[in-house]
């Protein structure tokens, strides 16, 4: 069934669930930071799973399951199929549930290495968080069919409010495709590279904060993910001649959406 098909066959009152997995709960504060577009939400749906906001029936039948986080633990893998199976359409939203977010930095050492970083943090019982732990920290798509995916860290309360209510209306969200130096243009944004020297990753991160931090003079880190039209070498290219070295170059590419797929170095 096509992701059109399941909009059509959305409730008139659709039930609506959202799910936590490994994150920092960012993206869901952005769901409820709205209180206004929030009530007026309510009237239109039935949310009948929030642990953020209140309501708790985790594997109830829904129109439309929204997750935020992404997969580290053999439990998240039989929770989401879970839910995944109890949903007739499913939206991930935020860098974690899409790419697996800064979790997947895990992706880059090994069990020694992680339980190095974890003593400073849980001193006691690493073990017992080694056994249970994946190896890897994945995105919700690795495991389980995505119908729809807001990128952002955190996704911001508009985009995910504009989504819901265009699901409501049977219509697929729009998709996010120019990068980030369209905002910095429409907005009169001073380049952050040309006048400062800044290593930005702008020119190849898909739009949706309205150039943020280049409004606030500093670099783009690259939160919503690779732009439709990125152009990875080029960027590269870029980076390597205001003097960055490889290894900084990758952990830019690595940093928050986990992309060194995207990066053309050695």
């Amino acid at each position: 069934m096509s992701a059109h098909d399941k909009l059509l066959g959305l409730s008139a009152r659709p039930k609506v669930a959202v799910h936590k997995f490994s994150s920092c709960d960012g993206c869901q504060l952005a769901f409820i930071n709205d209180a206004v577009s929030l009530l007026e939400l309510s009237t239109l749906v039935d949310v009948v799973h929030f642990a953020e906001a209140g309501p708790l029936d985790e594997f109830a039948e829904v129109d439309l399951a929204i997750i935020e986080g992404s997969v580290n633990t053999h439990h998240d893998i039989h929770r989401l199929e879970m839910v995944r199976e109890k949903a007739k359409y499913l939206v991930c939203v935020g860098a974690c549930a899409i790419t697996g977010g800064i979790q997947a930095l895990r992706n880059y050492t090994d069990d020694k290495g992680l339980l190095e970083w974890q003593h400073g943090i849980y001193p006691q019982d690493t073990d017992v968080i080694i056994k249970e732990d994946l190896s890897t920290a994945k995105p919700i798509s690795a495991y389980v069919p995505v119908d729809f995916e807001i990128p952002g860290c955190p996704i911001t309360s508009t985009q995910i409010l504009h989504a819901v209510r265009s699901i409501l209306f049977g219509v697929e969200p729009e998709k996010n495709v120019d990068s980030v130096c369209t905002s910095c243009k429409h907005a009169g944004i001073t380049c952050v590279t040309v006048a400062r020297g800044e290593p930005c990753l702008g020119p190849v991160t898909a739009n949706g904060c309205e150039a943020l931090c280049p409004a606030l003079g500093r670099g783009c880190y690259g939160c919503y993910g690779a732009s439709k039209y990125a152009n990875m070498g080029a960027m590269t290219d870029k980076l390597k001649e205001m003097g960055l070295s490889e290894i900084q170059i990758k952990h830019k590419f690595q940093y928050i959406n986990s992309q060194d797929a995207g990066y053309k170095g050695e």
